[in-house]
């Protein structure tokens, strides 16, 4: 059994450090410590976390902080970054005309 998926694994208490106040996500504004946090109470991969704390759901999709968070979980766990699932990418949205949609043409 993989041990991100080993739910029984006990990753110790959940200890503050210096640095929890550092923002990881910037969009979202979501901090290290929350991170840390998430991960102590259960959520052990990308997606869960992503979820719970919408990091890499902003403007930039998780191109800044998506590796930043991937390497916390991986150490918070003691596992390779490796071995960690991608989360799951989804085209950007962006609001459309209705005019597009209905291939409208002027006059």
């Amino acid at each position: 059994m993989s041990k991100i998926n080993d739910r029984s694994k006990d990753i110790g208490k959940f200890i503050p450090q210096a640095d929890d106040d550092t923002i990881i996500c910037r969009c979202e504004e979501v901090t290290k410590g929350e991170i840390r946090q998430a991960i102590h109470a259960g959520m052990f991969t990308l997606q869960e976390v992503r979820k719970y704390l919408r990091t890499g759901m902003g403007l930039c999709q998780g191109q800044t902080c998506g590796k930043l968070v991937k390497k916390i979980i991986s150490q918070e766990l003691g596992v390779s970054p490796l071995e960690l699932e991608s989360a799951v990418s989804r085209a950007p949205m962006r609001p459309i005309e209705m005019k597009v949609l209905g291939n409208e043409r002027k006059g």
